[in-house]
């Protein structure tokens, strides 16, 4: 592998307060000559590994820069298995469309390409094993049902603190700090970095509540911007002010964006933001993810807040975050649980599986892709 290239890591899918939302939506480009390719097949019959394989390839002839980018898109269910890659370089797309995030194709051959890895399984041996295969496919889909009422529970206390401290945030002043970062900050784009057209936005999540707890890809930070501007935030109003201000003002002067929402609030929320054309970016820092990145500068969200108003409430927000950190215990517990039973599930799947078969198809996709990239 080239030294310095990695692949940049994401969420497209994050468990959130109302279930699992999806936001693979995104990998909808079919503008400039953009491909997808849908993986279809059961657990444990190796969607994940197909797609770590295709990336690694990407990888070893990579060069540094935007051209040549892969996205790696990790499951916020089991944080070591992926369900997408993203080739900027073939302009290539590859998903595992099968639920919780269902993809079905939609332009059969001209845009969408279907690889059925339920075709290199042993039916027979899975019928066999039916009553085991059903009944913990219901008690993984009972955990994540438990996982998301105790998630419910901690973004109603943490919503709670968010709309306290929105009351006692001076939101011009962070609208006006937004806009004095802008014009200091998102200033001397070169000509060939600005957007022609319409600038592009990515929506991402680079956090994500997980069977190991809350996982953010600090790395994928770091690779994105060299100036990376920490919003110190316990609350989770400034930060969404700031950012969404920088947001606009951004794609205002035709940059591209990586927006990154918090999956406790995964429409509303912007919790990460990056300008990759200036390397800057903004997170924000709280106790949920204490982020372990060096700072640019930190912007402290007391200096827009009335800190005497938080005091007197501060009784409340105690109650609140303590409450909302045992939920958030006890979700991740869930899903936790969730992953052992699935791990098990997957054996089923392994054993009958015929990984010959599997792998010569994910070579023809692999030649093609390899194609493409040589006529680019």
């Amino acid at each position: 592998m080239t030294e310095g290239v990695k692949p940049l890591r994401f969420f497209l899918g994050a468990n959130t307060p109302r279930g699992f939302v999806s936001r693979f939506d995104q990998l909808e480009r079919r503008e400039d000559g953009w491909n997808r390719v849908i993986i279809k097949g059961g657990p444990g019959t190796g969607k994940s590994s197909l797609m770590k394989k295709i990336a690694a390839a990407f990888l070893a002839d990579a060069v540094p820069g935007e051209k040549g980018r892969v996205e790696e898109i990790y499951c916020s269910s089991d944080c070591l298995s992926l369900d997408g890659v993203i080739l900027h370089s073939v302009k290539t797309s590859i998903a595992d469309g099968t639920a919780p995030h269902t993809i079905e194709p939609k332009y059969h051959g001209a845009y969408d390409t279907t690889l059925n890895l339920s075709e290199c399984w042993n039916e027979d041996l899975l019928c066999q094993n039916r009553e085991e295969i059903i009944s913990l496919s219901k008690r993984i889909s009972s955990l994540h049902a438990q996982s998301t009422r105790f998630l419910a529970a901690y973004g109603a206390l943490n919503g709670d603190n968010a709309r306290i401290a929105l009351e006692a945030t001076d939101v011009h002043k962070a609208a006006e700090y937004a806009r004095h970062f802008a014009s200091r900050e998102l200033r001397g784009v070169p000509r060939e970095q600005r957007s022609d057209t319409q600038p592009h936005e990515d929506v991402r999540f680079l956090s994500a509540i997980s069977d190991r707890g809350v996982v953010v890809f600090e790395e994928t930070a770091r690779m994105l911007a060299d100036r990376l501007f920490v919003v110190e935030d316990p609350w989770g109003a400034s930060a969404r002010i700031l950012l969404g201000q920088v947001r606009r003002l951004a794609l205002e002067r035709g940059l591209d964006v990586i927006s990154c929402y918090c999956p406790t609030d995964p429409d509303i929320r912007l919790e990460h933001l990056f300008i990759p054309a200036l390397s800057v970016g903004l997170m924000t820092r709280n106790r949920i993810h204490p982020l372990d990145v060096e700072p640019f500068r930190v912007i402290h969200a007391r200096r827009f807040t009335d800190m005497e108003a938080m005091r007197l409430r501060k009784q409340r927000l105690a109650f609140n975050r303590r409450g909302a950190a045992e939920m958030l215990r006890e979700s991740t517990r869930c899903l936790s649980e969730a992953k052992a039973l699935h791990d098990t599930l997957e054996s089923y799947y392994i054993e009958a599986m015929d990984f010959t078969l599997a792998e010569e198809k994910m070579q023809h996709v692999l030649h093609r892709l390899r194609r493409e990239r040589a006529d680019v």
